[in-house]
């Protein structure tokens, strides 16, 4: 019997330090319903609904995992009364009104984190009376002109505030909500390219306290995708302006290559169809002459085959020997070749030189070998 009792006081100290408990009180409720919801990433789940007395009293004990913190919330009918982030063994006792006014006490994060809404609440509150104001006069007026920029310097100050906010709590997870931040529905407070950095930042630290949470796994993926986003800007930024549409496509060995990367001089781009006797014919009496006398001088070919049968084209580019790049969509009519180039028929040929597409005209072997001369 007495063995039984120490293994129940064993089981319930378990169970007691799996969880974090609630006490609270809802002023001026009385006999009524508190709703307790969790935080799934980036949707609410609801845990309970729980009868509060005569006083508006109410408790409740909240799963939470060893270093994995829980965003936990209160609510009254619609309106959310009060914000938690609970960590295993926390009790906190919350004191609310009905309006969403709260405060708590046990729990040093759900302080933070009640610190942080209400500072958004407070700029979203400024923002709101600048926005009423725009909604009423003429866009084009100077007083509308003097409202945007307050409303710019109202969001440039809440935004290093937030900077400063993250930086100097970068180990707490209240900084995850701040980093989500929206007014409205599509205007982030982090919406600039360059705070992908901040994201990435903040993860490294949290990873470093929480590498189990849930939260933070879902931030490492919001900031992989900034992060590229980012990346992208920056090679778009940083690339060459080109007067001819690029082209990335698959060589006979599967192999990626970009027009614009191919080093040459002057570069033949002639499109073509392997299942037309024509065009093979023309590789062997035209194209092939040409790339003779012209390669050592600064030529290079890229051909671009729109066939289905990869197969058949790479059988025709070995067994004629086309030395230079060979490459192939493998989508035929529905390439993407044809409408970056308008091609309505083939074999079609451009050529550019010194990174620019030449206006230069030729029809037939010995017009484009004329123009390659004098490019060359």
């Amino acid at each position: 019997m007495r063995f039984a009792a120490i293994s129940m006081a064993v089981c319930m100290l378990v169970s007691c330090g799996k969880t974090a408990r609630i006490k609270g009180e809802v002023q001026g409720l009385g006999d009524g319903e508190v709703i307790v919801k969790l935080l799934d990433i980036n949707t609410y789940k609801v845990l309970d609904t729980l009868k509060t007395d005569a006083s508006g009293h109410f408790s409740y004990k909240v799963p939470v995992a060893d270093g994995q913190p829980e965003f936990v919330y209160v609510f009254h009918n619609d309106t959310k009364i009060a914000s938690l982030l609970l960590e295993k063994g926390d009790r906190v006792y919350v004191t609310a009104d009905t309006t969403g006014i709260f405060s708590v006490d046990g729990s040093d994060e759900s302080v933070r984190l009640a610190s942080v809404e209400k500072d958004f609440a407070d700029f979203v509150s400024d923002f709101s009376v600048f926005a009423d104001k725009l909604a009423g006069m003429d866009a084009s007026s100077k007083e509308a002109d003097s409202i945007r920029k307050d409303m710019v310097k109202t969001y440039t100050a809440y935004y290093r505030s937030r900077v400063k906010y993250i930086l100097e709590n970068s180990h707490s997870l209240t900084t995850v909500p701040v980093l989500y931040q929206t007014v409205g529905t599509d205007f982030p407070i982090f919406s600039q390219q360059t705070d992908a950095i901040h994201f990435n930042n903040i993860c490294d630290s949290l990873e470093t306290v929480y590498p189990d949470s849930k939260y933070v796994k879902a931030l490492r993926k919001e900031a992989k995708r900034r992060s590229d986003l980012l990346s992208l800007s920056i090679r778009i930024e940083n690339a060459p302006e080109l007067s001819y549409p690029d082209l990335e496509l698959p060589d006979t060995s599967a192999k990626m290559v970009k027009l614009s990367e191919v080093d040459a001089k002057v570069i033949l781009l002639h499109f073509w169809t392997s299942t037309d006797a024509a065009q093979k014919m023309f590789n062997l009496d035209v194209l092939k002459p040409i790339y003779e006398e012209f390669h050592s001088r600064g030529l290079e070919i890229y051909q671009v085959a729109l066939d289905t049968d990869k197969a058949q084209w790479a059988r025709t580019v070995k067994d004629q020997g086309l030395g230079w790049i060979n490459v192939c969509e493998g989508l035929g009519a529905g390439s993407s070749s044809l409408a970056l180039y308008n091609l309505d028929k083939l074999p079609v040929s451009f050529v550019i030189a010194d990174g620019e597409l030449v206006d230069g005209k030729f029809s037939d072997g010995a017009s484009l070998r004329k123009l390659l001369d004098s490019l060359l």
